[in-house]
């Protein structure tokens, strides 16, 4: 047994070192090609991170100065001018076409489809809001629930309760998942969906059932249960 166990290392010894020797033939024949990948892969890290530092960050430093007085005009319900800027400051539109590509650029977007909700100009808002790509928990459900708004503004419930729905779903918290679900809920019982509404409902009574919404959930789950009994 013991001379076997022998047989059996010395066999795998072999195996590896006759492994290794034909990676360090591979890496002897193929040298200049590792060279040249290698210098590659450095020159594009490099690349990108000097692009990174040096003209995106910088550009989206700019685009926040630049948004600056576009966001005051927004807190101030003045939505034109936050817009279109006042010919003297630059409006989210500007911040878009200039700076489109940067953080900043992105929030602009968002920003630019509330504007656009507030004016009635319904087809932009959801256009806009359709193109903010931002992850934050709560931005991103209130621009997917804004869009919601607009199609319901466009009598259009159908799409406007899949909207609050994904609002909901998409990333959840205390504060904008029991709201979109309540709208959701009301959507879905304009076009006759009782028992959607219902789901919406009950997930409130389940999971947020200390919210706002959640204090009087339960008229609404009576309501949409008695028009399911029908």
């Amino acid at each position: 047994m013991a001379k076997e166990n022998v047989k059996k290392d010395e066999e795998r010894l072999e195996s590896i070192e006759s492994t290794l020797s034909k990676t360090e033939m591979f890496i002897e024949n193929n040298k200049k090609t590792i060279t040249a990948v290698v210098i590659v892969l450095v020159v594009v890290i490099l690349a990108i991170f000097g692009i990174k530092k040096y003209y995106i960050e910088p550009r989206n430093a700019e685009a926040m100065a630049q948004m600056f007085r576009a966001e005051q005009f927004f807190a101030a319900d003045d939505y034109a001018t936050a817009l279109n800027g006042d010919g003297n400051n630059a409006g989210f539109m500007d911040i878009i076409n200039n700076y489109g590509s940067t953080k900043s650029g992105n929030l602009a977007k968002y920003y630019a489809g509330i504007c656009y909700l507030n004016l009635g100009e319904f087809d932009n808002a959801i256009k806009y809001l359709g193109e903010y790509n931002g992850k934050d928990e709560i931005v991103k459900p209130l621009a997917m629930g804004a869009m919601g708004d607009a199609y319901l503004e466009l009598d259009n419930a159908a799409e406007a309760a899949k909207c609050y729905e994904r609002a909901a779903l998409d990333q959840k918290n205390s504060f904008t998942t029991p709201m979109m679900l309540m709208k959701a809920g009301y959507a879905y019982e304009m076009v006759g969906n009782y028992q959607k509404a219902l789901d919406m409902y009950k997930t409130i009574q389940a999971e947020y059932p200390n919210s706002n919404e959640g204090f009087s959930i339960e008229k609404n789950i009576a309501y949409v249960e008695t028009k399911l009994a029908k």
